[in-house]
């Protein structure tokens, strides 16, 4: 044999040992052998010896060879024992087979010692072998069954590392996990025979992190192969620590785990005796390290499903929930509760950028562990460390941020305070909306490394992204109904939410059997604030009239803003006819009794209200608001403060509404025509032009004078309409007059505010003018409180007119509010004196001497100056003493249509 061989001779002649020894030799085998004669040295000799063969005398003074026998195959099973004996009957021959001896040789045919030594070696050498690979195949058997009923890696892992220490006699067995990230071996578990140093020295070993290349573990996942050291006291490779030195380590042993041709994670056992290398075992575990890393991959595969799972539960539950809710405290909470209770997060809380305090605040939360929020540092100012965490991190970076191990990410302020509540992991999400962070979600698990793969944080931000979708979806919605329902500049409901609300108000009228009473407001000669001060003074006004109604009506719904200068009020609950009055008296008091603050200055404001009542008045809300507004025409109308509703106000209403639709069908039958009133020189009584006045020659009504009908084509703007056809039809008939006398008097059409408004008038002037002949003989006369309306736009439109040969008179001058500041820039050439002044100056001086001083006013500016409404002589020779320049009324003539001018024309040409 060329290996050497141990003998242990059980003999008490030692020189019957030396010759059995030296046939040995002989034969050509190499050997070490030791003698023994006593129970206690072979007993002894078996475990520190181990010898290969035992040869043993049969008889012997101190015990026999059966004794020596039982006592091998007790301590040494595996050993081959040989009885070499002087004298051995065949009855103990036998005997001594069947109890376990491979062979007998007598001492005197000592020749076939060394084929009996060889073939007894050998067969225990193959028996051993069969026996290890029985071993190991059942230790393979073991780990795929440990790792077929584990129901987690971690318990799967802790079963087979502990299979393979009870079947290869380790006393330690380690797991360690290849961290990528960090580029070490992390600890994960591990087992060990229970004793304390082992049990310290592997708790230790949860401290300890391999990189590639260092350590044995270390050597073993960089070249993905198992190692032995037989010794680790001596050995280089081996990191060994106080604590394994004290426990007595002596032999080690690394295997890797590997899947799709990458070390995952290396097995490491320790054992207190040197441990000499085993070919066999070292091919075993390259299946098992195999084995392992199938399953860990099937594990974390199953693992990775589970938790995408868990994230596309959540997130179909959020889109399911985006579908239906309406509001964002329904979506925050909702979204929580989700996350939750279908994701199986431990916690999950939702919190919106705060910029004026610049921190996140909290909105919603669900799952365990609330407290830890309030303690959570929410700063976004990088400035202040205490408090910036990670959620005002992931706002200032604009990325998700990821923790792996909140107990260990230095990023994490309270990771004692995670742990003691279960959270290991964290995953915190920016919302963006407009591109632009307005929140944070934040998720945490109870496992540690849960987002670490790349479809799982692509779906959080999905997630993420739908919310912040959704939160922006909703915050449009809010936005689109807040401007359907409400009013932007006073933030009162509008009139189309306060009609609902009017509604609800009259049904829980009705259902509790009493009244109520609504209220609507003008303000009055508010556009002539709004104009003079300023549309930014007359909308900070608007505002301090809604807090001033709000802050005296016990709940905001029952007033809102429903046109420009128009509020309203509902008084939900009212008793007899003067409540009513006695209760809008009081809010009239309290909204306009004392004077508004605009900018440096104080104004005073009025209002008229228009009252109606339920059920009287009206039983649906249009009804009701309808009658509303007729009072409060009516208290405009007769300036009255307020109105209440009567039925012959409704009555007013449909006649207005009749003759409306009779205006209408008179524009398209043409039934307008124009009659004309002469203005003559107060000094010579000669016709120098005509005012043209508009009349309605109604089949059924007959011949309507303007008062009648002016003021409602102008509230429903078909004065426009109108006031272009009498300009059109003044220039053609000063054309025709043209043609029966010359000269021909000029024309002169009032103009309404509407018309002076619109921003193509000018071009309506000049189209008007281009149906005549030229010279056109077309005046203007518009009302003095009219041009001074946008005075400036007024000045410019007077400019152009002027450049068109257009003459503009100020009609009813004295009943405005003009500045003589503004009466000079006006390009205007003539004045007209009211004829209210004309009417009473006769009898009151003051009255005659505003009509002198307006003339004196006139000549000064270079205008001439016209008074209408003259009805007498005297008025006449008054105004011819006060050296006014032109004068029109009944004195004169009455207005008059067209052929009547005509024949006055030829009269005075024939004289």
């Amino acid at each position: 044999m060329e290996q050497g061989l141990r003998i242990l001779f059980v003999e008490d002649v030692e020189a019957d040992a030396v010759l059995a020894a030296r046939e040995l030799k002989r034969s050509g085998m190499t050997i070490e052998s030791r003698r023994v004669e006593r129970e206690d040295d072979l007993r002894r000799e078996l475990g520190e010896f181990q010898p290969d063969v035992i040869l043993s005398d049969f008889n012997m003074p101190q015990f026999d060879g059966m004794r020596a026998l039982a006592i091998s195959r007790e301590a040494a099973p595996d050993t081959p024992f040989i009885f070499v004996s002087g004298t051995l009957g065949e009855e103990y021959a036998i005997r001594a087979l069947r109890n376990g001896a491979s062979d007998y040789v007598l001492k005197t045919n000592l020749v076939r010692l060394p084929p009996a030594v060889e073939r007894a070696v050998a067969e225990a050498a193959a028996r051993a072998l069969r026996r290890r690979s029985e071993q190991l195949l059942a230790l393979e058997h073991a780990v795929v069954r440990h790792l077929a009923d584990a129901d987690s890696a971690s318990a799967g892992l802790k079963a087979v590392i502990r299979s393979i220490c009870e079947s290869e006699g380790w006393d330690i067995g380690r797991y360690y996990r290849v961290d990528e990230k960090a580029a070490l071996l992390r600890f994960e578990d591990s087992w060990c025979s229970p004793e304390p140093t082992l049990e310290e020295f592997a708790e230790s070993s949860r401290e300890l992190t391999f990189a590639p290349g260092v350590g044995l573990m270390g050597l073993a996942w960089q070249g993905a192969e198992s190692l032995w050291s037989t010794n680790t006291s001596s050995d280089p490779r081996v990191r060994q620590t106080e604590l394994s030195r004290k426990a007595g380590i002596r032999g080690a042993f690394v295997a890797p785990i590997v899947s799709a041709g990458k070390t995952i994670g290396v097995m490491a056992f320790s054992s207190r005796r040197p441990r000499e290398p085993d070919e066999r075992l070292l091919q075993a575990m390259r299946v098992i390290g195999s084995q392992i890393g199938q399953f860990l991959a099937r594990q974390e595969q199953q693992r990775h499903i589970a938790r995408l799972n868990r994230i596309y539960a959540v997130l179909s539950g959020i889109n399911s929930t985006i579908v239906r809710v309406r509001s964002r405290e329904e979506l925050f909470r909702e979204a929580c509760r989700i996350a939750v209770s279908a994701g199986g997060f431990k916690m999950a809380w939702l919190g919106l950028v705060q910029s004026k305090e610049a921190r996140i605040g909290p909105v919603a939360w669900a799952g365990a562990g609330e407290d830890y929020i309030g303690l959570m540092p929410l700063s976004l100012d990088e400035g202040d460390p205490a408090r910036y965490g990670i959620a005002g991190r992931a706002i200032r970076e604009r990325k998700a941020i990821f923790v792996d191990d909140m107990a260990k990410d230095t990023r994490v302020h309270l990771g004692k305070e995670a742990i003691a509540r279960g959270f290991r992991s964290l995953a915190v999400l920016p919302l963006f909306v407009a591109d632009e962070p307005v929140g944070v979600l934040s998720l945490y698990t109870e496992v540690p490394g849960f987002f670490d793969e790349e479809d799982e944080m692509r779906l959080l931000q999905e997630l993420a992204g739908d919310i912040a979708f959704a939160l922006d979806h909703i915050e449009k919605s809010e936005r689109v109904n807040y401007l359907a329902y409400y009013d932007t500049l006073t933030g009162l409901a509008n009139a189309t939410l306060f009609r609902e609300r009017l509604a609800r108000f009259m049904e829980s009228a009705k259902e509790a059997d009493h009244k109520l009473a609504l209220g609507i407001f003008d303000v009055d000669r508010f556009k002539n604030i709004n104009d003079s001060l300023g549309r930014p003074a007359g909308d900070e006004l608007l505002k301090q009239i809604a807090r001033r109604m709000s802050q005296h009506s016990k709940e905001a719904s029952e007033v809102a803003r429903v046109a420009a200068d128009h509020f309203t009020l509902v008084l939900p609950r009212i008793g007899r006819e003067d409540d009513v009055a006695r209760l809008i008296e009081q809010r009239l008091a309290e909204t306009f009794g004392m004077p508004y603050v605009l900018g440096s200055s104080e104004l005073r404001v009025s209002a008229k209200a228009g009252i109606a009542r339920f059920p009287e008045d009206g039983a649906d809300a249009d009804t009701l608001f309808k009658h509303a507004e007729a009072a409060l025409n009516k208290a405009k109308d007769s300036n009255e403060p307020y109105v209440l509703y009567t039925h012959s106000l409704t009555a007013r209403v449909a006649e207005k509404l009749s003759m409306e639709n009779q205006l209408r069908q008179a524009i398209e039958k043409r039934e307008f025509v124009l009659h004309y009133q002469p203005k003559v020189e107060t000094q010579t009584r000669r016709l120098v032009g005509v005012e043209a006045l508009i009349r309605w020659q109604s089949p059924e009504r007959g011949l309507v004078p303007p008062m009648d009908f002016i003021p409602l084509l102008e509230e429903t703007g078909m004065i426009l309409e109108v006031g272009e056809w009498a300009l059109g039809q003044a220039v053609r008939d000063y054309a025709y007059w043209l043609e029966q006398s010359r000269p021909a008097p000029r024309v002169a059409v009032n103009v309404s505010s509407i018309q002076l408004r619109r921003p193509n008038f000018v071009a309506i002037v000049e189209k008007a003018i281009g149906q005549g002949v030229q010279p056109h003989g077309l005046d203007l006369e518009i009302t003095e409180s009219i041009l001074m309306e946008e005075i400036t736009a007024t000045i410019e439109k007077l400019k152009a007119l002027r450049a068109l040969g257009v003459s503009v008179a100020i009609d009813d001058f004295g009943t405005g509010y003009s500045s003589l500041g503004y009466l000079a820039k006006l390009p205007v050439q003539s004045l007209k004196i009211d004829r209210s002044f004309i009417i009473t100056m006769l009898k009151e001086p003051d009255v005659m001497t505003l009509v002198s001083t307006v003339i004196s006013l006139g000549r000064s500016l270079r205008l001439s100056v016209v008074a209408e409404g003259v009805d007498s002589e005297e008025q006449a020779n008054y105004l011819r003493l006060a050296r006014c320049d032109g004068m029109q009324g009944y004195l004169i003539s009455r207005p008059v249509p067209r052929e009547s001018i005509t024949e006055m024309l030829r009269a005075a040409e024939a004289k």
